[in-house]
């Protein structure tokens, strides 16, 4: 527990593999990238110990948004063009698939903006004042974001610098732009591990994949 805690989430033991491992495997696995850029903070080499198939720039920013910015000039630095599609990823959401990210490309690569992958809302949503409800929200036309998220690197650049740091994630950015992303049914698995309890059901979900027993 105690190594646990002093670590980055991403790179805490998941089923006895670094985290970002996982996720990284996944799209390994995905013939219709042509490569995988992980950006990580300065200073940060984790990375460098593993036998990973990847690039990797240490160009984090202090947001999630200065990140990918950084990211993104790092793909043109490699010869990347701003009509190249980019798919953007959390890497704490180490229970994506192939399938899944073939799934989205397979809905963006014709499409005029890009999307991402999201999951409807299955719960009541309520609004709060002073700890209390306030108000119940209709559920039927909400979704929960999720990565990847795939869009052309020159509009999303563009996106993000007219969005500024405190972006939440690519899609808003695009939406500020007065662009419209394609919403592409994920996973409810597609989760961003983010809390101690996370770890156990990450770890669950991928011993059954493991056995068979789990196909999402």
């Amino acid at each position: 527990m105690g190594s646990q805690a002093m670590a980055p989430k991403q790179y805490q033991p998941l089923a006895g593999t670094p985290l970002v491992m996982h996720t990284l495997a996944a799209f390994a696995a995905v013939p219709d990238l042509s490569g995988t850029l992980v950006v990580v903070a300065p200073g940060d080499a984790f990375l460098k110990s593993q036998n990973i198939f990847c690039a990797l720039a240490s160009c984090g920013g202090a947001t999630r948004a200065a990140s990918v910015v950084n990211g993104l000039d790092h793909l043109r630095s490699l010869g990347a063009a701003d009509t190249d599609w980019v798919l953007v990823h959390d890497a704490a959401r180490c229970l994506i698939t192939a399938d899944q990210i073939m799934t989205l490309i397979d809905a963006c690569r014709s499409d005029d903006v890009g999307g991402l992958l999201a999951h409807r809302l299955p719960d009541t949503l309520k609004c709060e004042v002073n700890g209390r409800v306030s108000q119940t929200l209709d559920r039927s036309d909400k979704w929960l974001a999720q990565t990847p998220q795939m869009f052309r690197l020159g509009t999303l650049s563009q996106a993000l610098a007219k969005a500024g740091d405190q972006v939440t994630d690519e899609s808003s950015a695009m939406e500020a732009l007065g662009l419209s992303p394609l919403l592409v049914p994920g996973s409810a698995q597609n989760f961003k591990v983010t809390y101690p309890e996370d770890f156990a059901l990450a770890e669950n979900i991928l011993k059954a994949r493991a056995l068979g027993k789990d196909r999402p």
